[in-house]
């Protein structure tokens, strides 16, 4: 099984898009396809054995449209730039006659002319026909595609606009025969103005569509234009500067202050501070000296640093968060399924309530002008666009936002159910604490001081592996504290160590190992959730180093606004209960499941869905990837594990739960846009469909000019994205 993602070229509405899924979808061997309208991309999962892609493009070629070859980013740009360039040049040429047109045709009926229409109608006439002609030409596409597509038996919206101008030109072409041939009150049932003006009007919707989503996709254009277009290497002792694409994984990048790093890589040599913001959100710029990594398109604020490139081109983190948002941005949630089978069978059935509405009109006993005027309005008032554009703009811009905030969407469907969370369960360790042990008391004895009881203990743990050993020589590092040489070192697993430092025996353990009473102190703080360790000097007791993963900054914050968003919260972990629940009551979580083994969490996730809540479930570790993979949305922290992050839902770039609050915000915000759209398509269509028909006309109401409905279709599919581009405002902190 295989799954490609394909650039199509020739789709001009929804009608189109619902049309190439349908017949992806029959095609033999294909799987599954989804056509995204928004973004011009198809998502085909095919059989290899049944169908290649030779199949697959043949399928796309029958239907009317076409595979784009792969592109770079600058030729899509400068594509699409081509494309919005040619629709405003042919929009200046549809108004420079339309509107001319429309004032000759309509101002005779507001206003008194200088000169008797009846003896001038041949003169009259023929302007208006030469005039209508350059804005036919203009809108040219409408009937190449729209009747290509009728012919084909998939009709989409151009088809509608196609119908609906040509039926009032050729309506008018018989009554400008009629007025050459002597029949000045035939100037009457003139509709070339409507042809143009609709052509015009609906020109200008496209422009403005056009311009409006091109914003949708500021997101993907920002990150991409964060990556330098060239690098500095090092090659053969000299400088050179190379285009960022010959850079090779092994190539010594050479980044100066103020410049950014050219690709992902290790620093060999120099220290400096990069600014990561781009990719973590932090403002706060990260040290870094020879052996730490650096990401490529961050900003080296101060020294010289030499490094060498680990990934480059489409592997680095970079390229994967753009491919990441452009695939959630390709994919469709499920809540557009309705709009997609609607849209699929729309301009069929507007072309039948058209022609219904005309001849009913026509038996009523109607003038052929009316009937032709009433099959236009309907025509051409419907908007298949409005209902297809309801979905992935909101989408589109719903998950670049959440890219620039640090919450990379893997796909639609991960939006949408963020947006339905009831509960949200978090692994302990590396994501509610920071994941590593540190000292959190020092509490010593006999007249001892704080830094030598931490001096001595660290002096002796050097020699020590674990992890609490660690964590007491770090803080005495971070205390430029000088350590002692240890000797006769010995550990006894899970009691303690002894060695001998500076002539004195310095053992660190447990009471009962140590031959010492339990203490209050140490008692107090195993309450809390840490691990005491007692220290003796040459076997008198010096006091207690209390070590515990200490809760991250923002945990408490995050949790407690999870809490006021309604959102049930708990935490899972395999540590003992008196340590979980010292966890849960600092950081406010109503809910602990401890002493739970790696394979059991996914069954108590299980247990909360099947009690009906919608779960999200947040780790790091590899072994929460089964949990992460069961619940509603699966949520990595950006920093875990490689497996916990490809099996989650959602990746937070930063090492913070907070984004957890901004991801289910975002998700709510951006269906709550969603429906907003979707409630205004279907009901800009329920509505304007039967007063296009006559309706209001029947109880004593006006009828509708075409031209006023054409104006309507076009500022309804440009309301929709204008409604999707208020989610660029998005603030999580509100």
């Amino acid at each position: 099984m295989t799954t490609k993602q394909l650039r199509i070229g020739g789709m001009y509405c929804a009608a189109c898009s619902a049309n190439l899924e349908r017949v992806l979808n029959r095609r033999k061997g294909v799987i599954s396809a989804t056509v995204n309208i928004a973004t011009e991309m198809a998502s085909v999962q095919y059989d290899e054995a049944v169908i290649g892609m030779e199949g697959i493009t043949e399928a796309v070629e029958n239907a009317g449209f076409e595979v784009v070859a792969d592109e770079t980013p600058e030729e899509t740009e400068k594509r699409k730039s081509d494309h919005s360039k040619e629709l405003r040049v042919r929009l200046l040429i549809a108004m420079i006659f339309a509107v001319p047109l429309f004032c000759i045709a309509m101002g005779p009926m507001l206003f008194d002319v200088p000169f008797d229409l009846m003896a001038h109608s041949k003169g009259y006439a023929l302007l208006q026909f030469f005039l209508c002609l350059p804005v036919l030409g203009a809108g040219y596409s409408f009937y190449t595609v729209g009747y290509s597509q009728l012919f084909r038996r998939t009709p989409n919206m151009d088809s509608l606009v196609a119908i609906g101008t040509t039926a009032a030109f050729l309506y008018s072409l018989y009554g400008l025969v009629r007025v050459m041939e002597g029949d000045p009150h035939a100037i009457h049932s003139l509709y070339f103005e409507s042809s143009s003006m609709i052509i015009a009007l609906v020109l200008l919707g496209k422009t403005m569509e056009d311009n409006s989503k091109g914003r949708t996709g500021e997101s993907i254009k920002r990150l991409m234009a964060l990556a330098p277009k060239t690098a500095l290497v090092e090659r053969d002792g000299k400088e050179t500067e190379i285009p960022l694409d010959q850079v090779r994984v092994g190539d010594i990048l050479l980044v100066k202050p103020g410049a950014r790093v050219p690709t992902d890589g290790v620093v060999l040599s120099g220290e400096s501070a990069v600014d990561e913001s781009m990719l973590t959100g932090e403002s706060m710029p990260v040290d870094k000296a020879p052996g730490d990594q650096v990401t490529g398109a961050t900003i080296n604020q101060g020294g010289f640093l030499r490094v060498q490139a680990q990934r480059v081109g489409r592997d680095t983190a970079l390229a994967q968060i753009i491919k990441l948002v452009e695939d959630a941005q390709g994919s469709k949630a499920p809540i557009a399924r309705l709009a997609d089978k609607v849209a699929g069978v729309f301009v069929p059935a507007v072309m039948a309530i058209a022609l219904v509405s005309a001849i009913l009109w026509a038996l009523a006993g109607k003038e052929l002008g009316f009937v032709v005027s009433v099959f236009i309005s309907v025509l051409v008032i419907a908007c298949p666009c409005a209902l297809g554009l309801a979905t992935p703009t909101a989408i589109m811009v719903g998950t670049g936002k959440g890219a620039q905030n640090g919450v990379l969407f893997k796909d639609a469907q991960a939006l949408e159910l963020a947006s339905h969370v009831t509960t949200v369960i978090f692994d302990k360790t590396g994501t509610i604490t920071q994941g590593r042990p540190r000292v959190t008391d020092l509490l010593p004895s006999g007249g001892m001081g704080e830094a030598e009881l931490l001096r001595l203990a660290a002096s002796c743990e050097r020699a020590s592996e674990h992890p609490l050993g660690q964590a007491i020589v770090t803080a005495a590092v971070e205390r430029d504290l000088p350590l002692g040489e240890v000797e006769g070192f010995s550990s006894t697993t899970g009691k303690g160590i002894q060695g001998r430092v500076e002539g004195k025996e310095i053992r660190v353990g447990n009471a009962a190992w140590l031959g010492l009473p339990k203490t209050e102190e140490a008692d107090a703080l195993a309450a809390e959730g840490k691990t005491p360790m007692l220290v003796t000097i040459d076997g008198a007791y010096a006091g207690v180093i209390a070590v515990a993963d200490v809760v991250k900054e923002d945990s408490v914050a995050a949790i407690r606004e999870l809490e006021q968003m309604g959102v049930r919260t708990a935490m899972i972990t395999g540590d003992n209960q008196k340590t979980a629940d010292a966890i849960a009551r600092q950081v406010g979580l109503s809910t602990v499941f401890a002493e739970v083994l790696p394979q059991d969490k996914a069954r108590y996730v299980k247990e909360l869905m099947d009690q009906g809540e919608k779960v999200a479930m947040v780790g790091d570790g590899v072994n929460d990837a089964p949990a992460l993979t069961q619940a509603d949305v699966g949520i990595a922290i950006g920093s875990g594990t490689d497996v916990a992050i490809e099996a989650a839902d959602v990746v937070l770039v930063k090492n913070s739960i907070r984004d957890v609050v901004t991801a289910l915000k975002l998700g709510r915000a951006t269906i709550r846009n969603v429906k907003q759209n979707l409630f205004w398509a279907f009901c800009y269509n329920t509505l304007g469909i039967p007063v296009a028909a006559g309706v209001l006309y029947l109880f004593g109401g006006p009828l509708l000019n075409p031209m006023l409905g054409a104006a309507a279709m076009s500022l309804s599919s440009v309301s929709v994205v204008s409604n999707a581009l208020r989610l660029n405002a998005f603030d999580p902190n509100k």
